[in-house]
């Protein structure tokens, strides 16, 4: 379900028609995470990883409504449920994109990503399934490098807002923190960097959480 915003109500109208109309209105930050706790719990859980920030990610985007925004031509809408489409890597080196479903319940998450996942990786090619809807983030996971940055292929012909969420490498200090690079790029006539950096900080707070 969606409902339509009210533009001449809303504080940023001014701020959306000037982002609206650029070329590349997207903007995108990095942070790092500590997952110290939340790798912890997965592992107790016998759970993925993967999965287990993916849920956490999703829990804190739906948490803030500017994350459930999105653009149709000159109206805004606000989406009742985000969810993810999630690059899923293959054995052959390949991936595909995913439609992810979200949960608040981790268990029910869970099996529905697992089976999402194995659907992935059981079949070819990068389009496995239609997306009629844009209530998604964007999500991937590069386990193979400790970014500082980021930046995403688009094609600026085509309308788009929804959010890219990216992870990278997990390190392992001497002192037994773990960590892993966050890149986080949004649409600037959606929201601003206050609203990243609030989404932000609950993400880290609930991946600080003792449990799923």
């Amino acid at each position: 379900m969606k409902t339509l915003l009210n533009l001449d109500n809303w504080n940023r109208k001014e701020h959306f028609l000037f982002f609206k109309q650029m070329q590349e209105p997207f903007f995108g930050v990095s942070i790092n995470i500590d997952c110290t706790k939340a790798y912890a719990v997965s592992k107790a859980l016998d759970t993925s990883f993967f999965i287990y920030y993916l849920h956490k990610t999703l829990s804190a985007v739906n948490t803030f409504e500017s994350f459930r925004y999105r653009i149709d031509n000159t109206h805004i809408y606000i989406h009742d449920r985000i969810d993810a489409s999630a690059t899923i890597g293959r054995t052959d080196g390949t991936f595909g994109f995913s439609l992810i479903e979200f949960h608040p319940d981790y268990a029910i998450f869970e099996k529905n990503a697992m089976a999402e996942i194995e659907r992935i990786q059981n079949t070819a090619g990068l389009l496995t399934r239609d997306f009629k809807e844009d209530n998604l983030i964007h999500f991937s996971s590069i386990p193979w490098l400790n970014f500082t940055s980021l930046s995403h292929a688009r094609n600026m012909t085509i309308p788009d807002s929804c959010p890219k969420i990216s992870f990278g490498k997990m390190t392992l200090s001497k002192k037994g923190k773990r960590k892993m690079p966050m890149s986080i790029h949004v649409h600037h006539g959606l929201m601003d960097a206050l609203h990243v950096g609030q989404m932000a900080d609950y993400f880290q707070e609930i991946m600080n959480q003792e449990t799923a």
